[in-house]
């Protein structure tokens, strides 16, 4: 069975409940007719907010006019301690220049440069699994692993095993547990001066975190300096100038952005992988059709594209459960959405959540069904909401990266594994830093016939 959407809350509530649930889980916060309105305003007594379901409005602030709504930095605060200023915190012309520095690195053949180092990762996941065979296990641990494993083989040529790279991970893990979505200045307009009031241990392990990635970017700059860097995504980004001012990142530029690279390359994907194999384990006709598809995954990098059914599956995952749930962006002038007048400084709210999962918009909204992206309903809704990696000038530039990855991960691990559902433990979708399950999402695992080899 497919997990049932968080229980909703009342229409109304208190602003210290609703912050309170909030800070507990975004979803549940929310009231179950967002999954029908176009559009939705919430009043405080600092602020206004308004969720945006209907297609055309969602394209006015991500594409059609990205720089009237830059990011929220109420939903930012959070993350600033780890983040720094990395380019998923920014606006306007910082974030022009750091994605001019970035986008080369992930446009062309650059991926399929990166195929080898992805394949060798999920060989190792396949494996680590393997040897789990039999056994239940929690899948969301591997999947955080696998991903995790993704990130540094493809950006800095190392496996997860490096010691600093276990370190990361490690300390990453202990910065999940500790980080709310939002910290206290997305319901208060706070002064810039004011404290933040973060958790000790939050900012204790993103210092660490921080620390950890300096060790690599000083390293790798070395490297780069003395001609002996490898060619991966690390060196890429390092050595790429802007185009307009002929300046490299610094140092301290390149914490930052590795920061967001290993939280968006590793948290989202691990979070989409986690769920797809949970899907999986309760449809299992379509499993055995990703397994079969899979029998022809070789190490080339064109057999990818072979993957169709195992590519639906993975939409279909990300649909039902999009990762980073909620998006916001800020409002600069006085706007009219919906004959409603919406002030400057309200915050827009743009919801993957229930865009995804729109009673208005999808055929069958909550159920599993890769099949529907061959469907006019399925390419209707694909082209106007769907957005799991946002949309517009802002739209993730790993997005062709994450999908790569994910249908490898996912065909490599079903083509010799299988995965089993207990009808005891049906996780329950909760979101902090993405989507996740409260208590995790256990599954077991079992061989399938042996397959020959990866050479086809």
């Amino acid at each position: 069975m497919i997990p049932p959407k968080p229980p909703s809350r009342p229409d109304k509530v208190s602003l210290w409940r609703y912050a309170r649930l909030f800070r507990a889980d975004i979803l549940s916060a929310q009231p179950a007719r967002l999954y029908r309105a176009w559009m939705a305003e919430f009043r405080t007594p600092f602020f206004r907010s308004y969720l945006l379901n209907q297609p055309d409005l969602v394209k006015t602030v991500l594409k059609d006019r990205p720089r009237d709504f830059p990011k929220s930095d109420r939903i930012g605060e959070g993350l600033r301690p780890l983040l720094g200023q990395s380019v998923f915190l920014t606006n306007g012309a910082t974030w022009e220049r750091q994605r001019r520095i970035i986008d080369p690195a992930f446009e062309g053949g650059r991926l399929r440069a990166t195929w080898p180092a992805m394949f060798a990762a999920a060989q190792s996941a396949r494996a680590r699994l393997a040897a789990r065979a039999g056994e239940v296990v929690e899948i969301e641990e591997q999947t955080s692993h696998a991903a995790a494993d993704v990130i540094f083989r493809t950006l800095f040529s190392i496996p997860i095993e490096d010691r600093v790279a276990q370190d990361v991970f490690r300390e990453f893990r202990a910065y999940q547990r500790t980080q709310p979505i939002l910290n206290l200045a997305a319901f208060v307009p706070l002064p810039r001066w004011m404290p933040r009031f973060f958790r000790r241990d939050t900012r204790a392990a993103a210092r660490r975190i921080r620390g950890l990635i300096g060790e690599l970017t000083e390293a790798r700059m070395k490297a780069i300096r003395a001609g002996t860097a490898p060619e991966d995504l690390a060196t890429k980004i390092m050595t790429t100038p802007d185009p307009e001012t002929g300046e490299t990142f610094t140092a301290g530029e390149m914490v930052d952005q590795v920061a967001i690279f290993f939280l968006a390359g590793h948290e989202t994907s691990a979070s989409a992988l986690a769920w797809a194999l949970y899907l999986l384990a309760t449809h299992p006709e379509w499993q055995e059709r990703v397994a079969q598809e899979a029998q022809n995954l070789t190490e080339d990098f064109a057999s990818l594209s072979n993957l169709r059914v195992t590519r639906d599956v993975f939409r279909e995952a990300l649909r039902l459960y999009p990762p980073v749930p909620m998006m916001v962006r800020e409002t600069t002038r006085a706007e009219r959405f919906r004959d409603r007048v919406i002030p400057k400084g309200a915050q827009m709210v743009l919801s993957p959540w229930h865009l995804h999962r729109h009673e208005r918009l999808w055929e069958n909204p909550d159920g599993f069904d890769p099949a529907r992206w061959g469907t006019d309903n399925g390419r209707s809704c694909a082209r106007e909401a769907y957005m799991p990696f946002s949309a517009g000038p802002r739209v993730c530039t790993g997005a062709g990266f994450a999908m790569a990855e994910g249908v490898l991960l996912l065909a490599l691990l079903l083509r010799d594994l299988r995965v089993e559902a207990l009808p005891e433990r049906v996780p329950e979708p909760v979101a902090h830093l993405t989507v996740r399950a409260r208590g995790g999402i256990w599954l077991r695992i079992t061989p399938r016939k042996a397959h020959v080899s990866d050479e086809g």
